[in-house]
């Protein structure tokens, strides 16, 4: 198991001229677009990871709590699933 611990983010999601623009309040620069909301959501993660990375180098937390994940741990995530 390579990810020790995981945070719990609220993504915001909006639509607009191109797609939908997904954000994390409360983390400056976290914030990307996607065609589909699905798309925005996963390009917002992967920034979030970047952002993490970094923080991470500089012995810097992103400020939100996280919980230890073992493997005995469960997590649950809602995500909008778009259908046709």
């Amino acid at each position: 198991m390579r990810d020790k611990r995981a945070i719990y983010l609220s993504i915001v999601l909006e639509a607009n001229e191109d797609g939908y623009l997904a954000s994390v309040p409360g983390l400056q620069g976290a914030f990307a677009e996607g065609d589909t909301f699905e798309e925005a959501i996963f390009n917002c993660v992967d920034v979030v990871k970047l952002i993490a990375a970094y923080r991470s180098e500089r012995g810097e937390s992103l400020g939100f709590p996280s919980v230890e994940v073992t493997p005995d741990t469960r997590l649950t995530v809602a995500l909008p699933f778009g259908v046709a």
